[in-house]
């Protein structure tokens, strides 16, 4: 896991451009706290910061290899969980390797294969290849999505990077968001390539984009396609944990210190048995780490998203699998700290508004890092095996536009509520969704044969798949490695994916409870009491503090009434809600509170050029 960037111009030598290059690099120092390394030669020039997972002495980058027909050099970030058996291949077909790195087999397979190795890699991975044989840059991503990449085209090449602020170092890219940008900000739809800044795009999941002299162009090498599913109950289950069991033993190859995100929901929970019995078989102990509030368990209120705390179901997970575990216990002054929230937006590059959602997995990924450099998380199940409310909710299911808006608006609020009404009007957030619903609904390919609700299904299971959960993967990428963890999501594994996918929802709900393939397939490593625990959503702090926190930051806000902040936000609605003296103690309450503060942070860290016409 590392932090790739790059520029690309055929019209200039970039030997002379180390300057900007080190700029560029220098924006993902968190990405890669081990190493640094940089890359020049004519109109490429590449820039790499290292997590060392692999093979610690042996994975530097950039990493180049000489050719008859010109050097071919190339910067990685993620991990190929086949690269052993793709060593093993490429060393047949005559290839010699230095170093035991995944990276280092990657580059061989691109000499071997071009872009098409993408397509026999299994893992998560974004990287860039300068092919001098050819004067082209070449860029693929995983198939989900996974890590992140992003481009920006200029008018003689390109510039990319792991993240939006590796681009933005460099002068030929403006910090500059317009209507669209803030259109894409204010609803949860993550359309395929936007990238909210102006002029910089993202390389979409299980695509190649390739920049040479004639300009740039697009291959995509893989997409979630319809397939009949002919295996009985008993076939599927035995299928995905026979998959399960591949996966996370791939996924726990590391020559660093291991551990697991466990949340005592079926996700992690399944994750973390399955690996506590993989490692206990050689005779190691998994690390485990769950997150929790001050005062949260014992005085826990439930609603209509939580029915119960977590920290019970946690530790009987660690108690039946043998785990090594922890608690992080964090308090409301931690959550509401404005250095933490800096910290959030300068990991994610924008103003998400999730607030103590987004403070918590920093702060315990921060934690977690001081004991171990990867970690396994159980993000992405409930997108494979139909997890959330919004696959049993008939309103929902019903609903002419994305489902979880629906789930989201009534559970948390509507984030565009915080909005100037007269800017409100001119983003038009409602045709903008309607726009990209149609767009994501007639992607879906339907069998023949297969029935209007089992279609419908089908439907919500892909844009889960293609929208929703790229978000939450881009939370967790960049909180991850704001401190340097690599966090691996084994149930984004594609052949999983693609196998749960096109099972009926019948079969994926056979038992009438979420995510039914996934419980029966690890039913023999889990706690009763996790077998038959209802869905419960990432852990949101309760206390009644971190709102009065909230409401002091937005007052000291309002205290400054030339803030640019009140050029997008409602200034009359803030301050009712800064002096509302009821308790705020609902998510949906207090969003438009972090909502604004966010923007705020944002606007003073990036002081972007908004444009609002």
């Amino acid at each position: 896991m590392c932090g790739i960037t790059g520029w690309v111009s055929f019209d200039r030598d970039l030997t002379t451009e180390a300057t900007t290059l080190h700029a560029m690099t220098e924006t993902m120092a968190c990405r890669g706290p081990d190493d640094r390394g940089t890359w020049a030669a004519g109109p490429a020039a590449l820039g790499h910061r290292r997590l060392a997972i692999i093979d610690l002495p042996g994975g530097r980058q950039p990493m180049s290899l000489d050719t008859p027909g010109g050097t071919v050099a190339m910067v990685y970030s993620g991990e190929a969980y086949n690269f052993t058996e793709l060593r093993r291949e490429l060393e047949d077909r005559g290839h010699r390797f230095t170093t035991d790195s995944d990276t280092e087999v990657v580059l061989h397979g691109y000499l071997e294969w071009g872009d098409a190795v993408a397509e026999r890699l299994n893992g998560m991975y974004a990287f860039a290849v300068w092919d001098g044989r050819h004067d082209k840059l070449v860029m693929i991503r995983d198939r989900m999505g996974i890590k992140p990449f992003y481009y920006h085209p200029t008018p003689d090449g390109v510039l990319f990077g792991s993240e939006p602020k590796a681009i933005l170092a460099n002068p030929l890219a403006r910090p500059r968001v317009t209507l669209d940008g803030l259109r894409e900000l204010f609803v949860m739809i993550k359309t395929p390539g936007h990238a909210i800044w102006d002029g910089m795009r993202e390389v979409e999941p299980g695509t190649v984009v390739t920049v040479d002299r004639s300009g740039l162009s697009t291959r995509v090498y893989w997409r979630l396609r319809t397939r009949p599913h002919t295996d009985d109950r008993d076939t599927t289950v035995a299928t995905v944990r026979s998959l399960l069991d591949d996966i996370v033993r791939r996924q726990l190859v590391a020559d660093v210190p291991r551990c697991t995100l466990l949340s005592g929901g079926l996700d992690s929970s399944a994750m973390t048995a399955l690996a506590a019995r993989q490692l206990g078989e050689q005779g190691e102990r998994v690390r485990s780490f769950a997150v929790d509030f001050v005062g949260q368990t014992d005085n826990f209120v439930a609603d209509e998203l939580r029915g119960t705390p977590d920290t019970p179901f946690v530790h009987d997970v660690a108690r039946l699998a043998g785990t090594d575990h922890q608690d992080i216990v964090l308090d409301p002054d931690s959550l509401a700290d404005p250095a933490v929230r800096e910290l959030v937006i300068r990991a994610r590059d924008l103003p998400a508004g999730f607030g103590d959602m987004d403070a918590s997995l920093l702060l315990l990924f921060r934690a977690v890092r001081e004991k171990s450099t990867v970690a396994l998380s159980g993000e992405s199940a409930d997108e494979v095996f139909g997890g959330y409310l919004q696959f049993f909710d008939e309103e929902a299911r019903r609903a002419d536009t994305f489902p979880w808006l629906v789930s989201m608006s009534r559970h948390m609020g509507d984030d565009a509520e915080v909005l100037r009404a007269d800017l409100g009007k001119t983003l038009d957030l409602e045709g903008y969704v309607a726009d990209g619903y149609r767009t994501a609904v007639a992607a879906v390919d339907r069998l023949d044969g297969e029935s209007d609700f089992e279609y419908r299904m089908r439907q919500i299971s892909h844009m889960h798949l293609t929208r929703f959960v790229r978000a939450l993967l881009d939370r967790k990428d960049r909180m991850s490695m704001a401190v340097g963890l690599e966090v691996r999501v084994p149930f984004c594994d594609h052949r999983l994916v693609e196998y749960v996918y096109n099972a009926p929802w019948a079969l994926k709900s056979f038992d009438g409870r979420e995510k039914s393939l996934l419980r029966e397939a690890a039913a023999d490593v889990l706690p009763r009491s996790v077998y038959d625990r209802v869905k419960s959503p990432y852990p949101s702090t309760q206390d009644p503090q971190y709102a009065r926190a909230l409401q002091k930051q937005v007052k000291e806000l309002l205290s400054q009434p030339s803030h640019q902040v009140f050029d997008l936000v409602d200034r009359d609605r803030l301050r009712r809600a800064a002096e509302r003296e009821a308790p705020i103690s609902s998510q949906a309450a207090r969003r438009g509170l972090e909502r604004t503060l966010d923007l705020a942070r944002w606007l003073e860290v990036y002081t972007p050029e908004v444009v609002l016409s």
